[in-house]
């Protein structure tokens, strides 16, 4: 298990950025050749993208790149130079058929993994087979941003005009054994809706969330880890359900709730995703 509690999105262009990226505490960094990068700043940018990444300074990192999207004049460059780079994998937008997924597939070697973007009403229809069109697709990105622009709803608290979208890719991501992270919050003067975000995301059961500011980083990671209190409990629910087990019985009782296997399975996966935070994060948080 990998944990991707934060991933943050870098400029390619902002050297600054990139060069104080490599002690954050972001589970992952998207280095972006996209909407962070103007058109005439595209090639440099790629350029600088491609050194930052070959230069191993990354440490524990989980390293991507963010390419333009296909039918765009960058597409293909940018796709020649993460063949060239090797990052853990590529963040491409606007991935709308397992047909786009294969052509990534066949445009970049392994072992580099494809983390596939959701932001268009017709991808979001197509999650599931999307999501299941690669072993290479590991992660599914929500582009809420643009999933609201084309869907003509509004930015409102609560989110209620993509509780549907974002639930289907929920479902997807689980039904195909994807990791899915949540889209960005705009507003960095807003860190209490920002954390209500991150709670409703988590809620709702996705790995993490990307972000657009450092600020956001620590109470993103600490939102989708586990407690101190969800540790402790699943300790308790795994030792009870092996005592009940040991005396033939079926289930058990943790604070007042029964318990079967469905819960101890659970548990285990939350001691997984504490051990692989402790373990992996460059600056756990």
């Amino acid at each position: 298990m990998r944990p991707r509690r934060s991933a943050l999105y870098l400029p390619g262009a902002n050297e600054r950025a990139l060069e104080k990226a490599k002690t954050l505490p972001a589970d992952a960094l998207i280095l972006d050749l996209e909407d962070a990068v103007a058109p005439d700043a595209k090639p440099a940018a790629r350029d600088r993208v491609r050194t930052a990444v070959t230069s191993g300074d990354y440490g524990a990192h989980e390293v991507t790149i963010r390419v333009n999207a296909a039918g765009t004049p960058w597409h293909a460059d940018d796709l020649r130079a993460v063949a060239e780079a090797r990052p853990a994998a590529v963040v491409v937008p606007k991935v709308g058929s397992p047909a786009e997924v294969h052509a990534i597939e066949d445009a970049l070697p392994e072992p580099i993994a494809i983390w596939a973007m959701i932001e268009t009403p017709a991808a979001v229809l197509r999650c599931a087979e999307i999501a299941a069109a690669s072993d290479r697709l590991t992660v599914l990105v929500l582009g809420t941003n643009d999933l609201v622009n084309e869907l003509r709803a509004g930015q409102v608290p609560g989110r209620a005009p993509l509780l549907g979208a974002l639930s289907t890719c929920v479902l997807a991501a689980r039904a195909t054994g994807k990791a899915i992270l949540d889209g960005v919050y705009n507003d960095v003067r807003d860190p209490d809706g920002f954390a209500d975000e991150c709670r409703q995301g988590r809620a709702f059961g996705f790995d993490g969330k990307t972000l657009i500011h450092p600020g956001q980083l620590a109470p993103c990671n600490e939102i989708f880890a586990p407690s101190a209190e969800d540790v402790a409990h699943a300790n308790r629910v795994i030792e009870a359900f092996d005592t009940a087990m040991s005396e033939g019985r079926g289930v058990a009782t943790v604070d007042g709730r029964m318990i079967e296997n469905l819960h101890v399975d659970n548990a285990r996966r939350v001691l997984a995703l504490a051990a692989a935070v402790s373990n992996a994060s460059p600056n756990p948080s």
